[in-house]
């Protein structure tokens, strides 16, 4: 279940950019307002959402609700016990594997350890 909810939120992902950078801008036709063109007003006239901006506006919301529901399962697979406990614990073990292998090192010649 989550593989298949990871794999529609990479594809939400992709056409929610490619489906941006396709679009036209806002702000494309404000020359044509300053004499260029026949444009009735600052930024053009705004009609009705196309098809891109509608197909725009699914794919955000299949992302949204996939993040929702991605974020809900790493949740509960979540163990619960304590980050810092765990790695107290596991420092605890490095520095006793190291103490052994200094006592090693010092209870062999001092010809061993010059570096080469």
């Amino acid at each position: 279940m989550e593989n298949l909810l990871t794999i529609i939120h990479v594809i939400a992902c992709l056409g929610v950019i490619g489906l941006v950078l396709m679009q036209h801008g806002k702000g494309a036709d404000m020359g044509a307002a300053f004499g260029s063109g026949s444009s009735g007003s600052l930024f053009g006239v705004s009609g009705s959402s196309n098809f891109l901006s509608r197909t725009t506006a699914i794919f955000v919301l299949v992302f949204f609700l996939t993040s929702i529901a991605l974020a809900f399962i790493a949740g509960q697979k979540s163990g619960t016990g304590s980050v810092v406990k765990s790695t107290e614990s596991s420092e605890v073990q490095k520095p006793s594997e190291t103490k052994s292998g200094e006592a090693q090192s010092k209870s062999s010649s001092g010809a061993q350890n010059i570096p080469k």
